[in-house]
């Protein structure tokens, strides 16, 4: 089972969700940005190279929110969701096509991998998570 996390990106009432290019895995889908974990590699250590090498922005792990077994045709993950802090840098696209921020409650309104969905769930529940 692959270990993936996903950050949750706030700013005031808005979270960020980004859209998965069209030519890759799951193309088209709306996640909370992250990324598989490497070998020797802690999950708050995954969030901040992934987040670096998709988004080029630094950030700052923070709480942990929620896991979630999921399995698709191909594979199997664990999603670890976190809290994270934006500190610098400049939005760039590598393996989305769209960012966005939307309010919690708007993110029903999205077409999310079905991984993800248990978060939102959680925020939904528990909007400061």
């Amino acid at each position: 089972m692959d270990i993936v996390t996903a950050a949750v990106i706030r700013d005031d009432t808005k979270v960020l969700i980004a859209r998965r290019n069209k030519d890759k895995h799951l193309g088209g889908k709306w996640e909370f940005p992250g990324g598989k974990l490497e070998p020797n590699e802690t999950p708050e250590q995954c969030l901040e190279r992934e987040l670096l090498e998709e988004l080029s922005i630094k950030v700052n792990v923070r709480e942990f929110i929620c896991s979630n077994k999921f399995v698709y045709e191909h594979t199997a993950i664990e999603l670890l969701a976190f809290n994270v802090q934006y500190i610098s840098g400049d939005f760039r696209l590598v393996d989305h096509d769209k960012l966005q921020w939307v309010s919690i409650q708007e993110l029903e309104n999205f077409d999310f991998s079905d991984a993800d969905k248990p978060i939102i769930n959680k925020l939904m529940e528990s909007p400061n998570a």
